[in-house]
Parts: C-alpha cells; sequence; structure tokens
C-alpha cells in the first residue's frame, strides 16, 4: 500500500498509534464529529466543516470510508443522492471525541482564568 494514510495494518503495538491512524489530521476528526450527530450529505459536511476545497473533502471521506469509519450511501435518484454515515467502527469513537471536548473546554477554562 503506499497511502500510509489508507494503511489499516496494526502498529507497532501502541494503541494511540493505532488511533491516530484514523484521527490522522484535522478534517478527520471533524468530519467524524459532525457525523456523530446522524448521517449527513456532502454538502452538508462541507458547509459545517468550512471546507472551501471539494477535493479535500472528498479525499478524506474516501480514506474514512477505506478504514471502515464511515458507510457512503449512493440513493438512486436524479440528481443523486450521496449520504455518509459512521460505521460502527466510527461510532465508536464517539467516547474519543468527547474526551477531547471535556480536556479542550478545561483547558479554555484554564486559559481564562
Amino acid at each position: 500500500m503506499s497511502d500510509p494514510a489508507l494503511d489499516t495494518r496494526p502498529t507497532r503495538g501502541c494503541p494511540i498509534e493505532r488511533a491516530l491512524l484514523v484521527l490522522d489530521g484535522r478534517w478527520s476528526t471533524l468530519i467524524i464529529r459532525e457525523l456523530l450527530s446522524g448521517p449527513k450529505r456532502f454538502g452538508e459536511l462541507r458547509a459545517a466543516l468550512g471546507i472551501s476545497s471539494p477535493k479535500t473533502l472528498t479525499e478524506r471521506l474516501r480514506i474514512l470510508e477505506h478504514q471502515d469509519v464511515l458507510t457512503r450511501t449512493v440513493h438512486a435518484e436524479i440528481p443523486p443522492r450521496v449520504v455518509y454515515a459512521l460505521t460502527e467502527r466510527g461510532e465508536s469513537f464517539r467516547s474519543v471525541l468527547q474526551a477531547m471536548a471535556a480536556w479542550g473546554n478545561a483547558d479554555l477554562d484554564a486559559a481564562r482564568a
């Protein structure tokens, strides 16, 4: 496999490294955060995240789909409707993101004090 972002093989035994393979980069983490509230269409994700480049979002979505974090469902309509939703594996990041949010809130409060 030439693209390390698509590499889903086990790491050197470090569970944190394994999680970071999925949460690689800002957009992957924020995409998972957005999908925790339910399935979304491409345009909804793009607007919620403020991503100006559709190429960037498409790339991240493909990587997360390859890693079995989300599913991409194409509905046979005109125009076609594509919906992204978290898989069970993707949903398992809920507690990780909640912990990150708690830390971020505490750190922000400490910085304000």
